[in-house]
């Protein structure tokens, strides 16, 4: 098959664009992109368009946003567009068989993870909170199950040990929309053999929730030190210190046995906050008062007096 394909496109967040980007700049056609609807954003509630609809515009794309993907209407507009093949990355939801089936080629997806671990809508957040050293991205052949199609393509990278869920998450994203190309090339040439999943080895990651970022400080450090890099950027870790919320970042575990209790700041300087756990201390280099900007601990010293003995809640 030499021919350009007709793609339709189906993603929301940022994730996607590098994905969508890369159908761009290649010789496929993208006749149209689906997204979840415009929704309200940040503390203005103001209304904004997902960040694949941003791009598809600006490349003159038509975009769909269906309130659902399983109305006969909406199956209608899709066969109406004659898709050799469904692209997916991030859309938001379960997709009916039927759509699924709509296309020749059917539909692949590009995951945030090693499936079969970490299917679901938080692979990459989950990856790190649960202290993994490596994931990847998986094209698949989807199904209607969550994360459940057939492999057609793997590529594993490192996680580093300071790493954000946020800074994996552009790693990431822009090694799905390199593997994504490099998958429709080898889909066309026959050239992709899909391989069963291992059901039996899956694992979830669920949406996060704001109160996970509640730190509970009698676990140990290392365990401390991942859930606050899997938090990084939302919903962040925090805890509360004289009432007032601060969020923590940037956190280092320091092999030392404190005599304070789980939460008593040993030490306050210009390092950061050392803060005893259930085992270790753990140093927290960045610090985000309640109604501030994200700072270094040298800078928040500065403006607020935090003093060692003190218990952050």
């Amino acid at each position: 098959m030499s021919a350009s394909l007709r793609i339709v496109f189906m993603g929301t967040p940022d994730f996607a664009a590098p994905s969508l980007q890369a159908l761009l700049d290649g010789p496929e056609e993208v006749v149209a992109v689906v997204c979840q609807p415009d929704r309200e954003r940040g503390r203005g509630k103001k209304v904004s368009p997902p960040p694949v609809k941003v791009l598809a515009e600006r490349h003159r794309i038509p975009v769909l946003q269906p309130a659902s993907v399983r109305t006969a209407s909406f199956l209608e507009e899709m066969r109406s567009l004659a898709p050799d093949l469904l692209v997916v990355v991030a859309y938001g939801r379960i997709l009916p068989q039927a759509l699924l089936d709509l296309p020749p080629l059917g539909a692949i997806n590009v995951h945030g993870s090693l499936l079969p671990k970490y299917r679901g809508a938080a692979p990459i957040q989950w990856a790190v909170i649960n202290g993994e050293t490596e994931t990847g991205i998986t094209i698949m052949q989807m199904d209607a199950g969550l994360d459940t199609g057939d492999i057609l393509l793997t590529v594993a990278v490192p996680i580093g040990r300071q790493e954000t869920a946020g800074e994996l998450f552009g790693r990431l994203a822009s090694l799905g929309g390199e593997m994504l190309g490099d998958a429709i090339v080898r889909l066309k040439e026959g050239g992709l053999a899909a391989q069963p999943q291992a059901h039996d080895l899956a694992s979830h990651a669920p949406m996060l929730k704001k109160e996970m970022g509640h730190l509970d400080w009698t676990l140990p450090a290392s365990r401390l030190h991942d859930l606050i890099r899997g938090l990084d950027p939302w919903p962040s870790a925090y805890g509360f210190i004289d009432g007032k919320r601060f969020r923590f970042f940037s956190p280092e575990v320091v092999p030392i046995r404190s005599s304070s209790s789980p939460g008593v700041i040993c030490q306050a300087n210009g390092q950061g906050l050392l803060v005893a756990t259930g085992d270790d201390c753990l140093l927290i280099r960045d610090i985000q008062p309640e109604g501030k900007k994200r700072m270094g601990a040298g800078a928040c010293l500065r403006g607020l007096r935090i003093l060692p003995a003190t218990r952050i809640t």
